[in-house]
């Protein structure tokens, strides 16, 4: 048994028979497919493709997640909650109809004005309000499901059971009132009895959600299905999209639509070509919806994708120019002046602390998610029923419903997706946290200064992490201030547990409890970004001195790694060249100078352009050297001893494992010609000692027989001591590069499949897209997988093995078989200060 501060393995399976190993066809020509990878073997820090959902940096290919999967009541729902056989009549009608092939703002033009003079869509015209486009073909001719009805099995190859309370008891079963004293009152006064007007702003940035997948068609439709009063507007601002899938937004300009029962009828066809990641863009359609539908009480609801702290909100696909920062967002809404009772985010990852702070001067309520959005978004009919037959609810109550329904729709179309949703009191936010944030800053600082760094890199590490493969280093700040064990963290997620006045959680993921924040650790080079955020908004300025100081000291243990030879690849390994070296004492003096000087050697990504943080540094640099010495893994124990049994063990003492963070099994299969990188998976054994045990059975994971590449991500322990493992396995699904998204846990001790999210190449979105793609009967998927020479550089990416056709009534079956003994395989131990170490080959 390992003792507790050891890397965890999950429990492989393993069955009979064997799998062969080849490569097919000519190189793909995608660049590495695999985590980490580039210029070297999979986990190398040395340049390579990064899973981000951002622009290119440097030599690293950004991701964008990309994904759909519709909701809501479909067809029926548009026509105003028809029934199954008339919503499948309407489907048909639907898919008839020819798509506009320019969808230009005439065409939206002469189709409104079939209508009576008033612009809007007929009652006899609203089944081509929305063309024969992804969302009739996502369907394949059957009728849209409604929000009770099932997916027809899409997701039959998860098991989980849908639940929808947090296993770390972060779901709430009702809405907390009580408000902490000294928060200032709400700005928004509520008439009651139903007499409030309301006007509810839905800023829809299309992109490339819409335009390959629908999702915002699919979403309009929802609005449109909604049973709405009078005194409810739904305002929509559309653009920054390609091509709309329906035949009445335009793709040439920005155009404003008014949601109204069954349809939406066009107010404004032409508000120019205009990007909608300009703050002055969202400032005018806020000014043009209080000008035109005064109201008692405004919502604003943001739409697209989301990038939380450092990359704010929004990508432009017509212009491709970043998107909407914090600040950005902090200037529109200041130059509109408008006081909302809520606003929202249909995107990901914009429940952040951050966010919540600086949208407090504007609005009462932050209703957000800390995780990606599962790609049905939200379920904007239930919700909006609910709000028409009483427009004077209070706004906690329409927040509960908002996050009810998306959970609820999500566990039910998305099991097994991390789900998350809260609804943040920005009054109370605003006059709590603040001062218990900068006595928790305070606090890890100095834990950080005074040689217990570990401890802070260790929580930091166990923390709930949202978007774990892209890299973007927000998690959970109550966790994070729990497992920091100090006083003032428990004053902190206090603070913090007290101003989330609901927030429901899906059964996959845990320790999520409705407000995020950034800090460093898989990243660096975006420690100043963050920064000059925190100026513009008028962040705390003792965090920005916590995240700069334990940034620096991170990197400086990188630096004493590399300058030790730290090999940075498993080459050395595999080409029986790798020898272990300790921590010398020469090496480590200047060292901060040393990176201050301009020297990041060994340190990819890092240079004197993004490590400003350094200079900043609030620690005596002896003393951090000195600590990082005293601190490091020694190389020299990484090498496999045989034991009195003849066994191989690498046997580390119990302060050498407590510098370990993560332990996976890197494999890679011999050809002939070279090395097919098969991938890293978190699967070991250790020794009553609690070594590791250095053998390998020749095992690899299979799906229904086909070998194929997996990337262990991320491991979650709970507080039962199951676990929770997700990774990913690169793909072509049906032709579309995609990257299989796996899980095992307890519902799933053989592995699952929850979806693929399609990989889009050359990018400058820094924001993060919805998950992901269902699987379905009949899906042709081809494995991928990386090539390397002997000399371990990079040749081409090509087909696993032989395609492998779905047949949904076989299921999906997740086992290790035998692939033979044509292998090699390390350990890849990654330490407190994010560096890689390769084991010598198994022998």
């Amino acid at each position: 048994m390992a003792p507790d501060n050891r890397p965890k393995s999950r429990q492989k399976t393993v069955v009979s028979g064997s799998a062969g190993v080849n490569k097919r066809g000519s190189g793909l020509g995608t660049g590495p497919v695999g985590k980490g990878s580039g210029g070297g073997f999979s986990g190398s820090p040395t340049g390579g493709p990064v899973r981000f959902g951002g622009r290119r940096i440097s030599l690293f290919t950004i991701i964008i997640i990309l994904v759909f999967i519709f909701g809501g009541r479909g067809i029926s729902g548009l026509l105003g909650g028809s029934s199954p056989s008339d919503a499948a009549e309407a489907q048909d009608s639907v898919q008839n109809t020819a798509q506009s092939t320019d969808n230009t703002a005439a065409g939206a033009q002469s189709q409104s004005s079939a209508s009576a003079g008033s612009g809007a869509v007929s009652l006899s015209t609203r089944a081509q309000l929305f063309g024969a486009g992804a969302f009739t073909q996502y369907y394949a001719g059957n009728a849209a499901p409604s929000s009770g009805q099932d997916t027809g099995g899409l997701f039959q190859s998860y098991a989980g059971n849908g639940s929808s309370a947090g296993r770390g008891n972060t779901s709430y079963s009702e809405v907390k009132t009580e408000v902490a004293a000294g928060a200032r009152d709400k700005r928004n006064l509520i008439k009651g009895n139903g007499e409030d007007i309301m006007t509810i702003m839905v800023y829809m940035c299309g992109t490339d959600l819409e335009s390959k997948h629908g999702m915002a068609t699919a979403d309009l439709m929802e609005m449109a299905a909604a049973k709405l009063s009078d005194k409810l507007n739904i305002l929509v601002y559309t653009g920054s999209c390609l091509k709309w899938q329906n035949n009445i937004v335009s793709n040439k300009v920005n155009q404003i639509y008014k949601v109204e029962k069954g349809g939406v009828r066009c107010l404004e066809k032409d508000m120019g070509d205009k990007a909608m990641t300009s703050p002055e863009t969202l400032t005018g359609f806020i000014d043009y919806c209080t000008d035109k539908y005064p109201a008692d009480r405004y919502e604003l609801i943001f739409w697209d994708h989301g990038g939380g702290t450092i990359s704010g909100y929004g990508y432009d696909e017509k212009r491709k120019n970043g998107s909407m920062t914090l600040a950005g967002i902090d200037n529109a809404l200041k130059a509109a002046g408008t006081v909302f009772d809520f606003i929202g985010f249909d995107a990901c990852l914009m429940a952040t602390l951050e966010n919540g702070l600086m949208l407090s001067q504007y609005a009462d309520y932050m209703i957000a998610s800390e995780e990606t959005e599962p790609g049905v978004g939200w379920y904007y009919t239930g919700w909006l029923d609910k709000l028409s037959l009483n427009t004077s609810m209070p706004t906690t109550e329409i927040g509960k419903n908002i996050v009810d329904d998306f959970v609820e729709v999500c566990n039910k179309k998305c099991r097994g997706q991390k789900t998350t949703l809260s609804v943040t009191d920005l009054a109370e936010l605003s006059a709590t946290v603040p001062g218990e944030l900068t006595g928790f800053a305070k606090a890890a600082n100095g834990m950080i200064q005074n040689d217990e760094y570990k401890t802070v890199s260790d929580a930091r590490y166990n923390t709930r992490e949202f978007a774990q493969s892209s890299k973007i280093d927000q998690i959970d700040l109550t966790d994070f201030a729990k497992k920091t064990g100090t006083a003032e963290g428990k004053k902190l997620a206090q603070a913090l547990v007290d101003a989330v006045k609901y927030n429901r959680t899906s059964s996959s993921i845990s320790d999520a409890y409705g407000i995020s924040a950034y800090f460093p650790l898989k990243k660096m080079s975006k420690v100043d970004q963050a920064a000059d955020i925190y100026d513009d908004i008028g962040m705390d300025s003792e965090y920005t001195s916590c995240i700069k100081s334990f940034a620096s000291l991170q990197l400086g243990g990188q630096a004493a790694a590399a300058s030790h030879g730290a090999p940075g690849s498993p080459l050395p390994s595999l080409l029986g060249t790798l020898m272990g070296s300790s921590q010398g004492s020469s090496m480590m003096a200047d060292l901060f100078t040393g990176m201050l000087t301009g020297s990041f050697k060994g340190l990819s990504g890092m240079s004197s352009s993004n490590t400003g943080f350094l200079s900043d540094r609030a620690f005596d640099d002896k003393k951090a050297e000195n600590y990082i010495r005293d601190n490091s893994l020694d190389q020299s124990a990484l090498l496999w001893s045989r034991d009195s049994d003849g066994s191989y063990k690498l046997m580390l003492s119990q302060d050498q494992w407590s510098l370990i963070h993560d332990l996976e099994l890197n494999v890679f299969y011999d050809d002939g010609e070279g090395y097919v990188d098969l991938g890293l998976d978190n699967v070991f054994d250790y020794d009553d000692e609690g070594n590791l045990i250095g053998e390998y059975d020749n095992t690899w994971l299979t799906m229904n027989g086909n070998v194929m590449a997996y990337y262990h991500t991320d491991t979650v322990e709970e507080e039962d001591g199951s676990l929770i493992v997700s990774g990913y396995v690169p793909a072509f699904l049906n032709g579309e590069r995609v990257e299989l998204l796996l899980i095992f846990d307890d519902d799933n001790p053989q592995g699952a499949v929850i979806g693929a999210r399609p990989v889009y190449e050359e990018s400058d979105n820094d924001t993060v897209a919805k998950n992901a793609i269902a699987l379905k009967d009949g899906d042709k998927l081809e494995f991928v997988c990386d090539y390397y020479s002997y000399e371990g550089e990079y040749q081409d990416s090509y087909y696993l093995g032989e395609p492998l056709i779905l047949d949904m009534n076989e299921g999906i079956k997740i086992a290790n078989m035998d692939i033979g003994k044509s292998v090699r395989a390390v350990y890849k131990l990654t330490d407190i200060y994010e560096q890689s170490y390769w084991t010598q080959v198994i022998p």
